[in-house]
C-alpha cells in the first residue's frame, strides 16, 4: 500500500513522504495513529498544493529577512551607560539591550535571540555585532558604547 506520511516515522519516512508499506502495517498502525493517510489521487495533489504554499512562504520570510538585513547593515546604535576609569562600563551590555536600542532609536524591531554576542559587552568602545535574521540570512549592526 502507498500512503503518505503526516509524521515523521522512524525506519520508514518523514513528514510528507510518499512511501509504499506493507497493506498491514498500514491500516494496523499507520492510520490508525493519524501518522499516516492512503496516497489517494486527490491527496497526492492536495500534499503538492501544500509543499508549494510552504515553498512561497519560505520565500518571503527570506526576502523579508534579507530586507531587514540591508537596513541593519546601514544603520548603527549608540547605547549610553554609566562607566568608570578606562572604559570599563558599569555591568554589561546584552543583547537585550541592543535590541532595546534598535527598537528606541531606528523603530526596527528584532528578537534578541537573533542578535549573536560570544560575551556581554563590558567596555566603552564601537563594535560590530552579528544578528543572524534568517538561515542564510545575516547582518553586522554597528554597536557604539558611550560612556554618560
Amino acid at each position: 500500500m502507498i500512503v503518505i506520511l503526516k509524521k515523521d516515522v522512524k525506519g520508514t519516512g518523514k513528514a510528507g513522504d510518499v512511501v509504499k508499506v506493507s497493506d498491514g502495517y498500514a491500516r494496523n498502525m499507520l492510520i490508525p495513529k493519524g501518522a499516516a493517510i492512503e496516497a489517494t489521487e486527490g491527496n497526492v495533489r492536495s500534499l503538492e498544493k501544500q509543499k508549494q504554499l510552504a515553498a512561497e512562504k519560505k520565500a518571503e520570510e527570506k526576502a523579508a529577512a534579507q530586507a531587514m538585513a540591508e537596513k541593519l547593515n546601514a544603520v548603527g546604535v549608540t547605547i549610553k551607560t554609566k562607566a568608570g576609569e578606562g572604559g570599563r562600563i558599569f555591568g554589561s551590555i546584552t543583547s537585550k539591550d541592543i535590541a532595546d536600542a534598535l527598537k528606541d532609536q531606528h523603530k526596527l524591531t528584532v528578537d534578541k535571540k537573533k542578535i549573536q554576542l560570544d560575551n556581554p559587552i563590558k567596555s566603552t568602545g564601537e563594535m560590530s555585532v552579528n544578528v543572524k535574521l534568517y538561515s542564510e540570512v545575516s547582518a553586522q549592526l554597528k554597536v557604539t558604547i558611550v560612556a554618560e
